[in-house]
């Protein structure tokens, strides 16, 4: 569906948004999901040589393993701290890796300029599905890829954020990120210009404990960072009350740390 926000509206909400993942420090919990990234370029089906757009990259897991399979790539994303984490990482491993401040609605590139567009539960957040999906589609070649990795509605993480959202409400009128972990949403918004394929697949979430896990996303992930901000001393209680519990609901760990198995949605669409 599409949303009823205006630009003013829109461009508010970006501000917010860019705030919120700027604070706390991302890349800790972001360098920990690079397996995503790798899983994603394999997918794909990357050819060494390819040129590839890593949109809302964040710290680079998707830019990295592009590049280690011998891409030419360009990390976009708009919280630039971001990028400099991610050129860091690539400079580290010698990949040579370009970084660009850009806004995944809006992309400063040419039409079919890229035989791939990859991006890790990144572009799932931009409040406008509709326009990022047609930018996905529009830089990408003809017979090119799009591979995405979003989290589900029913995952681990996405109940983290039905809690994170009782607590500290997003803006109204914006569409639920978690929507494109859904086969119905995703085909909506690709399958008018791409053949769609989605396969189910879980990132193992590893800590020492609940309360570790619980400790670790509220210092440094930007929307529990932000949600914890927010909450007066019983909206905290609240939110740890509701977070620990559910992380040792899901643990499958059975030497006394926690494991978590987080289910997201991998998308591969080829142009038409």
């Amino acid at each position: 569906m599409s949303t009823t926000l205006t630009l003013d509206d829109l461009s508010a909400v970006k501000e917010k948004q860019q705030a919120t993942w700027a604070s706390g420090n991302y890349a800790t919990i972001g360098t920990t999901l690079q397996l995503m990234g790798e899983r994603l370029c394999e997918a794909v089906d990357l050819s060494a040589g390819w040129s590839v757009l890593d949109v809302a990259a964040g710290n680079g897991n998707a830019s990295l393993a592009a590049a280690r399979r011998g891409c030419d790539v360009i990390a976009t994303d708009y919280v630039e701290h971001l990028l400099e984490r991610a050129a860091k990482r690539a400079a580290a491993e010698e990949l040579p890796v370009k970084t660009q401040v850009a806004d995944a609605e809006d992309l400063p590139f040419e039409d079919g300029a890229f035989d791939a567009v990859l991006s890790t539960v990144g572009v799932m957040f931009t409040p406008n599905p509709e326009r990022a999906a047609g930018e996905l589609v529009r830089v990408v070649r003809a017979g090119g890829k799009i591979g995405l990795a979003n989290w589900t509605p029913e995952g681990f993480v996405g109940q983290m954020f039905k809690i994170v959202g009782q607590h500290n409400p997003p803006p109204a009128g914006v569409p639920s990120p978690l929507q494109w972990g859904t086969d119905s949403r995703v085909e909506a918004l690709l399958g008018g210009d791409c053949d769609v394929e989605v396969t189910r697949r879980h990132f193992a979430f590893r800590f020492r404990s609940a309360e570790d896990f619980f400790e670790t996303f509220k210092d440094y992930y930007g929307p529990m960072v932000k949600a914890w901000e927010n909450q007066d001393d019983a909206g905290k209680a609240s939110l740890r009350s509701a977070l620990v519990p559910l992380a040792d609901e899901h643990n499958r760990d059975r030497n006394g740390a926690l494991t978590i198995d987080s289910e997201y949605l991998e998308v591969v669409a080829t142009k038409r």
